[in-house]
């Protein structure tokens, strides 16, 4: 085995460890905003959030399955909230698991599950939320675009 491999192996190890640690993080910030009511869940929802206080959204999560990748009403509306999270500097993160995001945000008041295809996180503008797994997911998503993976998968940890 070559140096060059080596490396490379140690690379991709570090890359799944780091995948690992986001998806952990992402579960955790997820439960602490349900927790404190800082989230906003569906793709309509989110833009009018989005559209009257974008200052407000903390972080973007956009969620699609097999079942749904060739919606392209649903792909006009991730590439449209992706360019807003770009331009005001939102990181954004995509989760290829709708059921289990389902399971985290829960259902809404009929029982019915919520729309998960975009989660914000937000946070009042007076006096704004900090949490260590935001901080974390920040710097992941800056590792992230660092190799130009501007929106990146994050695997949920398996429950």
């Amino acid at each position: 085995m070559t140096l060059e491999e080596m490396q490379g192996q140690e690379t991709t190890m570090e890359n799944t460890d780091r995948v690992q640690s986001a998806g952990a993080a992402l579960e955790e910030l997820l439960l602490a905003a349900k927790k404190e009511d800082y989230l906003t869940v569906g793709v309509y929802e989110s833009a009018k959030v989005m559209n009257v206080d974008p200052d407000s959204v903390a972080f973007c999560v956009l969620a699609t399955d097999e079942e749904y990748e060739c919606d392209m009403a649903l792909q006009i509306h991730f590439t449209l909230i992706q360019a807003f999270c770009f331009d005001n500097d939102i990181n954004v993160v995509r989760v290829n698991d709708i059921d289990r995001l389902s399971d985290l945000v829960g259902a809404d008041e009929s029982g019915e599950p919520k729309d998960v295809h975009c989660i914000l996180v937000t946070s009042p503008s007076a006096s704004p939320w900090k949490h260590s797994s935001l901080e974390t997911l920040g710097m992941f998503c800056d590792e992230r675009r660092s190799v130009y993976d501007w929106v990146p998968a994050i695997t949920l940890p398996e429950r």
